[in-house]
């Protein structure tokens, strides 16, 4: 038996936020400027609501309880996660943690945060990638209203992000017929617009990423990447060539088709402060990416994807 999980209302397309009826008294979580987050939630028409601003990139667990205890008593009906991965995080703990109901409204497009029942937060300086069925959105809003704007950096991370999650998701042994058709689908619409410039097509595509690799997990690309965010590297950077040398392992059928998505996306090689002996020993206890490889994985092979990582250029 297989089980594919996804939030119980998703609103997607042109004018999505903005059609969509928001519960009164909810709490806007996001990570941007007052000049910014006013802008959108004119946009959204939404009313009778606080917001809370100040997420930061990688939040930590101290940051989720302060905005807990901040807001206890105030009788919040929605927390409205509105941002990139950072804030739709912060949204779903906060969500695990009070039992209150939450809307995704992602504004970058690349983790698929708003689908999964994932959630990234740092414990002791260090990001964990967390998994949780009551991380899963009540409802998710894609629009691509949000995209114009966006940084180039930003976009491009978030693309890359997209392409690697559905692609590891694809070749996941946790994989079943229904989340290929949900990854395959995304890489094609993703590939589209990366190669084709229609940056359009991303939020869509991100979707479906996030659909697809949220019911089966990525594999060894993710975990070889977080040795690199640590170092402060953006996590859709760091993936590009990371999960390009995890394809190469894997056989992957991805291999030549992402490695040409991060080359037309122009990413710089990676560097790494740390010996890659002690990269390894950080990696190796990453069940969760690993575990879920199509190919095993030995600590002398994650040694090896690290010195071609670094010293190699896979995107040459």
């Amino acid at each position: 038996m297989w089980k594919v999980m996804m939030p119980r209302k998703i609103a997607f397309g042109e004018n999505a936020a903005r059609e969509f009826s928001y519960p009164k008294n909810s709490l806007v979580i996001t990570t941007t400027t007052p000049d910014i987050y006013d802008k959108w939630l004119t946009y959204m028409g939404i009313e009778d609501y606080e917001v809370y601003h100040k997420v930061t990139p990688d939040p930590s667990i101290e940051s989720v309880e302060a905005i807990r205890k901040s807001y206890e008593g105030k009788k919040i009906s929605t927390y409205i996660g509105l941002g990139g991965g950072s804030s739709m995080d912060v949204c779903k703990y906060l969500g695990k943690l009070t039992g209150i109901p939450k809307i995704l409204i992602p504004t970058t497009f690349g983790t698929g945060a708003e689908m999964t029942t994932y959630a990234v937060i740092s414990f002791e300086h260090k990001k964990k990638l967390l998994q949780d069925e009551a991380f899963l959105a009540d409802a998710a809003v894609v629009d691509p209203y949000f995209l114009p704007g966006t940084p180039f950096n930003i976009m491009r991370n978030s693309a890359c992000d997209a392409a690697a999650q559905a692609s590891e998701g694809y070749d996941s042994k946790l994989s079943n017929p229904l989340t290929k058709l949900f990854c395959k689908e995304a890489f094609d619409v993703l590939e589209d617009a990366i190669i084709n410039e229609k940056p359009q097509l991303l939020p869509y595509g991100a979707m479906l990423s996030g659909i697809g690799f949220g019911n089966s997990s990525t594999t060894l690309g993710h975990a070889l990447s977080y040795v690199f965010s640590n170092e402060g590297v953006p996590h859709g950077y760091s993936l590009s060539s990371c999960t390009t040398v995890a394809h190469r392992f894997n056989k992957s059928i991805y291999y030549e088709r992402f490695k040409k998505i991060c080359k037309k996306l122009n990413f710089e090689p990676l560097t790494l402060k740390q010996g890659f002996e002690d990269a390894a020993d950080v990696i190796m206890p990453d069940r969760g990416h690993l575990d879920n490889n199509p190919i095993p994985v030995s600590r002398e092979d994650i040694i090896q994807c690290l010195d071609e990582i670094v010293n190699k250029n896979p995107l040459s």
